[in-house]
């Protein structure tokens, strides 16, 4: 972190190890505690063993990182050279991040602005690029900030999930509409609005629903040019055949990314997890 603005972000974001590395992109792990073990996401626990112990039907629940987290991270940033700091997190909806970093930015020893991004995944991945980039060519803290709201302002992110009780038990969607997707055996379509995870469609096959979130996100894209990332937990044949469509179907495509979520997303989603984020540019 040696540029004049230091760009943080946290694990939730999911971008490529090569990329944070090539982009100077500082990420903070979030938690996942399985039983009575608290493990870092990205460096700790695998998707592969999220699943399993989801499966199993173990306990599973998920951390902010701490305010003391933060305040390290960002005097290191100071000390390699940093004159400011651009923080971008997961939507503050869904978790405490935003608030760690809130609080430890208070005794930074350089400016450092927190930016509640209301994304996760690859939405939120897309908002810290946006931000390094305007770094790389010069551009200011307030700049940087700048380019990141822009950039999530202009994000639409979509997913299919097989059940909506992960999402029940970890209190990010509601008891309500949880419990209509079970008694009504209906697949559901959210997404991100406002920050919230929100119920879109409700559709009574997987193959459906898959159909229609292909449509969702060739509809969002238009013509123009986009970045599009595709998310998965434990689906990775269905993730690759939407990306191939979606290549096949989007003209305007720039960036493209596949990967399969980490344990702190997955926990809340299940297995079965299929996600599109179209970001135009």
């Amino acid at each position: 972190m040696s540029r004049h603005v230091a760009i943080v972000t946290d694990s939730t974001a999911y971008l490529p190890r090569q990329t944070t590395e090539r982009h100077g992109i500082t990420t903070v792990p979030l938690t996942v505690v399985i039983g009575d073990r608290a493990l870092q996401e990205g460096t700790e626990i695998s998707a592969e063993a999220l699943a399993q112990a989801l499966q199993k039907r173990r306990s599973v629940t998920t951390s902010r990182p701490s305010p003391e987290v933060f305040a390290e991270t960002y005097r290191e940033a100071a000390e390699a050279g940093a004159r400011g700091i651009v923080s971008l997190h997961l939507s503050a909806e869904v978790s405490g991040t935003y608030d760690a970093a809130v609080l430890a930015a208070k005794d930074a020893p350089v400016p450092v602005r927190v930016v509640d991004t209301r994304m996760m995944g690859m939405a939120l991945g897309f908002c810290a690029l946006a931000a390094a980039r305007t770094v790389e060519a010069g551009g200011s803290l307030d700049e940087a900030v700048a380019a990141a709201e822009k950039r999530a302002a202009g994000i639409s992110a979509f997913f299919y999930v097989d059940t909506l009780d992960y999402l029940r038990r970890g209190g990010r969607i509601g008891t309500a509409q949880a419990l209509l997707g079970s008694a009504f055996a209906v697949k559901p379509l959210l997404e991100l609005d406002g920050g919230r995870i929100e119920l879109r469609e409700k559709v009574r096959t997987a193959s459906k629903a898959i159909a229609r979130l292909e449509e969702i996100a060739v509809e969002r894209a238009g013509s123009g040019a986009v970045d599009i990332a595709v998310h998965h937990l434990s689906a990775p044949e269905r993730a690759a055949t939407l990306a191939d469509r979606l290549r096949e179907r989007v003209p305007g495509i720039g960036e493209f990314h596949v990967s399969e979520v980490g344990a702190v997303i997955g926990a809340h989603t299940g297995p079965g997890l299929l996600a599109v984020v179209v970001s135009p540019r």
